[in-house]
């Protein structure tokens, strides 16, 4: 009954912990993903409807010499019309979710550099400490947010965003006689799109759990510019084990071990939280998002992305990252001066 008694506080502690993070950062989490998939919808719902309205369709198509109104297009044109229901389930998923996707990167970067520096250059980290909740928990907290919370409200402003060009465009075009919504909505493209980007979500926490470890390690560490110490390190470590692997090189015709991995670990520490980055370290891109004669086919997407999970460096990533977010634990217990 305690053991039960005790789970349940530990929950409620966690849900109200990121409640607060959320409503901390909700402008960056939120309303700056929401106001960029704005601008998207309405410049390019504006691009496509002008361009239909502005240049429409053919007025008449020639089929074995036989003239057709566009009017009946979609009746009598069924494989043509397929494809273009594919293109437009299929790509308008990746082309409006791509700006969004690339917000995230910055938003997450940003809040995992501030989440344990901020609070000790405004000394509210001595209210917080006043509160019952630990250390672990509140680091936790805030990688669950950087992790999980924040891609999750950028994959669903991402979808509204890309459904909602999608019934425009469809709006615009049964204007001119081509009534798309029947073949939309037969698609099976369109329900499994997102449901396939949902399920990158735990191939993403993987390889973007070594950055966030790091980026909150030296945020709970640095004293004064948590940026140049996150970014800069590992770059000038990096050029640094150039220049003794070069100059071993050219005096003894030797290199360095280090520097054959050197270049892939800086990658994972400060590009990990970028979607989609295990396909760089697959060494090729995503087969199933080739550009294709029916635009471009996601179907493999997800077991491309999980098969980067077999790799042992993915796994030792996150081993690295789960010691580093011990480590600001630790350092934040301790370090609490303004």
């Amino acid at each position: 009954m305690n053991t039960k008694m005790s789970t349940n506080k530990s929950a409620d502690t966690m849900k109200w912990l990121l409640r607060r993070e959320f409503w901390e950062h909700k402008g960056s989490m939120f309303w700056a993903p929401l106001i960029v998939g704005a601008l998207l919808v309405v410049l390019l719902g504006c691009t496509i409807t002008y361009g239909i309205l502005q240049h429409g369709l053919p007025a008449h198509v020639t089929i074995n010499g036989q003239t057709l109104r566009h009017a009946r297009l979609d009746a009598l044109l069924p494989d043509e019309t397929r494809m273009l229901v594919g293109m437009l389930a299929r790509g308008l998923y990746l082309g409006a979710a791509t700006p969004l996707f690339a917000i995230v990167t910055g938003v997450v970067f940003f809040y995992c550099l501030g989440a344990l520096y901020d609070e000790r250059r405004d000394r509210s980290i001595l209210f917080w400490k006043s509160l019952p909740v630990s250390d672990p928990m509140t680091v936790v907290s805030k990688a669950v947010t950087a992790l999980v919370v924040a891609p999750v409200i950028t994959l669903a402003l991402a979808m509204a965003a890309s459904l909602t060009l999608l019934f425009i465009a469809c709006m615009v075009l049964s204007t001119q006689g081509l009534n798309l919504f029947a073949a939309l909505l037969a698609s099976p493209d369109l329900y499994l799109s997102p449901l396939r980007l949902a399920a990158l979500l735990p191939v993403y926490v993987v390889w973007a759990l070594p950055t966030v470890g790091w980026l909150m390690l030296v945020s709970s560490w640095a004293k004064s510019k948590p940026f140049l110490w996150a970014v800069g390190a590992p770059i000038v470590t990096l050029v640094v084990i150039k220049w003794i692997n070069a100059a071993l090189e050219n005096f003894s015709g030797q290199t360095l071990l280090l520097a054959h991995y050197a270049s892939d670990v800086v990658a994972r520490i400060l590009a990990g939280i970028v979607p989609g980055i295990w396909f760089a370290f697959q060494g090729h891109g995503p087969a199933g998002m080739r550009p294709a004669e029916n635009g471009a086919d996601m179907s493999a997407l997800v077991p491309q992305s999980y098969m980067s999970l077999a790799g042992i460096d993915a796994w030792i990533g996150v081993a690295l990252g789960v010691a580093m977010l011990y480590a600001a634990i630790r350092m934040r217990r301790w370090r609490d001066e303004g």
